[in-house]
This record gives structure tokens, C-alpha cells and sequence, in this order.
């Protein structure tokens, strides 16, 4: 998704959102297939520690590779923008779906 962390040490804070989770934390590394096989979003986060896979992560104030520069680079939707203040979260921009992707292909 970036290449923040890796080139400037910049450190991004997920959250696991969608669901409560147990009280307990533990230190995790966040990953993704959206660029390179060794993609690390962050380092050293504070996780539940009942996270698992399919759970849905926020990743507040990513910078200009959350959407400016984003891309459907491997054919990974862009992420949709949130505005959340004061408990209340608002959709700005909707994710990209793979029929989205697919309405652009002309074909052969």
C-alpha cells in the first residue's frame, strides 16, 4: 500500500473496527499484498489480540497513497475515505468493486 514506512520510518496506527474485540493487546505487523510480497504497513502495533484474518482494520491518516495516488495495481480495489468525528463516521468516497474494474476492460 506504501512505501512510507520502509523509505521514511513513518508509522501508521490500525485500529480493528466493525466489532469488539477482548481487552487484550499485543504488539503485531501489519501486511498486505498491494505492491510488493514484503509489504509492511506497520511495525509493532497494538492489536487485540483476538484479531484474525477477514477483520476489517482502519488505518487513519495513510497520506497521499491512501487515495490521491492509489491505484488497481493487482487488481486491488481502491480503499473507500471515511470521515469519522465525534463517534459518527460519514462515507466521502465509495471502495472500488471488481465489477468497478471490470467496466473498464473493453476486452479483446
Amino acid at each position: 500500500m506504501t512505501i512510507r514506512p520502509a523509505l521514511y520510518g513513518e508509522h501508521y496506527a490500525p485500529r480493528l473496527i466493525g466489532r469488539r474485540a477482548s481487552g487484550d493487546l499485543e504488539r503485531v505487523t501489519v501486511v498486505g499484498r498491494h505492491c510488493e510480497a514484503g509489504d509492511i504497513l506497520a511495525e509493532d502495533s497494538p492489536l487485540p489480540v483476538d484479531t484474525h484474518p477477514g477483520d476489517l482494520l482502519a488505518v487513519p491518516v495513510a497520506g497521499a497513497y491512501h487515495l490521491s495516488m492509489s491505484s488497481c495495481y493487482n487488481l486491488v480495489g481502491r480503499p473507500p475515505v471515511v470521515a469519522v468525528a465525534d463517534g459518527h463516521a460519514r462515507l466521502l468516497v465509495r471502495r472500488e468493486t471488481l465489477d468497478d474494474l471490470r467496466a473498464r476492460d473493453s476486452g479483446l
